[in-house]
């Protein structure tokens, strides 16, 4: 039994690793810094001991995961290598974890979570498996034989891992600070197809993906006939989406989704893909797909009086589309308000436009101001630079925000991956005064 503490263990990716290892009976506990994170619930709920920073809670007997957000002058990693301990960044321990098992990465752009849930429980429900998404939620199972996670592309991390099987769901870009363009992003994802073992699962309407060389199969996806898998007769029900899967022109099966908008198509076109190459039953991912409850913080959504408050992780304008997509397909007599807080000064920046073509396909839009990170906390960038760019944009703030009781019988979305629930929880206390 190993002892393990883990150095940032509320990040997402470190608190479902944290989970996998203490289901599969493996001493866990980890430090973070004092402030409540979503990700750290599961963690309290399995009884794993949480501490603030502090190079004492560094023991003889362990072995250190530290985040990737950390570096050697951080005072647990110091206090690590005086004593000699074995210290190892989250990716590399996960790349040499995930070799015990037929092990599934999921990587993208965009939908890595979303896919990696569906997958994880469908897949799950035909065979022993745990998974990590990056929605910080984790589940070990100690005679695994499938571990299905999210590959991150970020600083291009998942080169750390080599995969049986890879799930690529498209390539744009994204995270700027990082990647020069969306070049840079495909070289990455070149570099990791040229990691992967046995079969990639790639969306074929994606036109980077298409120019995706490995040394293993590709499978294509989508909605384009040339994919090998491809959905047809996409429809709009009470129940979800319903559509057809012809696998290279042959009626494979009618499938139904609980989610809406044409990625929730893509990411099920993709679990379907690999379920056939893994000989899952297309009635036993038929079945699977259709009670599949979602991941936290995508499309999670409460129903509050007249209005439908909805709140989703999408912080690029990419997401930000697909999102309010689906909402107008899920609620089309509804006006769809969109109230966003976006991610990083450089990521704005960069996009700027983008977001506000992407939000003006909203009826009605209010902007928080711009969430900075631990990489960069200010920039010359305000938000106003975006509210200028979209008519009828409004400023939101805590205080301001009883201005949406004005929108009757609409759909409220919460967008952004900073701390953009504060603002809906904020509206709810006022709901509920």
């Amino acid at each position: 039994m190993g002892n393990y503490h883990f150095i940032g263990i509320k990040g997402s990716g470190m608190s479902a690793l944290a989970q996998i290892l203490h289901d599969m009976n493996e001493h866990v506990q980890g430090s973070d810094v004092e402030k409540q994170f979503f990700t750290q619930r599961p963690l309290e709920q399995k009884g794993i001991p949480l501490y603030p920073f502090d190079r004492n809670n560094i023991k003889h007997d362990q072995q250190i995961i530290v985040s990737a957000a950390y570096g050697e002058d951080h005072e647990e990693v110091q206090r690590a290598n005086e004593l000699g301990l074995n210290v190892k960044k989250y990716p590399t321990f996960l790349g040499e974890f995930i070799q015990q098992f037929t092990s599934v990465a999921v990587t993208g752009s965009h939908g890595k979570t979303s896919t990696t849930g569906l997958l994880s429980h469908v897949l799950g429900s035909a065979f022993p498996t745990s998974y990590l998404i990056g929605d910080g939620t984790g589940k070990g199972e100690e005679d695994s034989t499938y571990f299905v996670f999210e590959a991150c592309e970020y600083r291009r991390h998942f080169l750390n891992y080599k995969p049986d099987y890879c799930i690529m769901t498209n390539i744009d870009f994204d995270h700027p600070d990082y990647f020069k363009d969306v070049q840079d992003v495909f070289s990455a994802f070149q570099e990791m197809a040229m990691q992967v073992k046995k079969a990639i699962v790639a969306c074929g309407d994606d036109e980077y993906l298409q120019g995706i060389h490995a040394n293993v199969p590709v499978v294509y996806y989508g909605f384009g006939e040339d994919n090998d898998f491809q959905a047809r007769n996409v429809e709009a029900t009470a129940e979800g989406s319903k559509f057809d899967v012809y696998v290279r022109n042959n009626l494979y099966g009618t499938f139904i989704i609980p989610g809406y908008g044409k990625h929730s198509v893509l990411n099920a076109l993709a679990v379907i893909a690999l379920c056939h190459y893994e000989n899952v039953s297309a009635d036993v991912v038929a079945t699977h797909l259709k009670t599949f409850q979602g991941v936290k913080r995508r499309f999670s959504e409460k129903k509050i009086g007249n209005q439908i408050l909805i709140d989703d992780y999408a912080h690029h304008p990419t997401e930000i589309a697909a999102t309010i997509e689906a909402t107008k397909q899920k609620y089309p007599t509804h006006k769809v308000v969109a109230i966003f807080q976006p991610h990083t000064f450089t990521r704005t920046k960069t996009f700027l436009n983008e977001f506000a073509e992407s939000l003006k396909q909203a009826d009605a839009v209010f902007l928080c101001d711009i969430f900075g990170s631990a990489r960069e906390n200010t920039g010359s960038l305000t938000i106003n630079d975006l509210i200028e760019l979209i008519p009828g944009a409004t400023l939101a703030t805590e205080d301001s925000i009883e201005v949406l009781k004005e929108h009757e019988d609409s759909v409220l979305l919460f967008m952004g991956a900073g701390d953009i629930q504060k603002f809906q929880q904020a509206y709810e206390q006022l709901l509920y005064a």
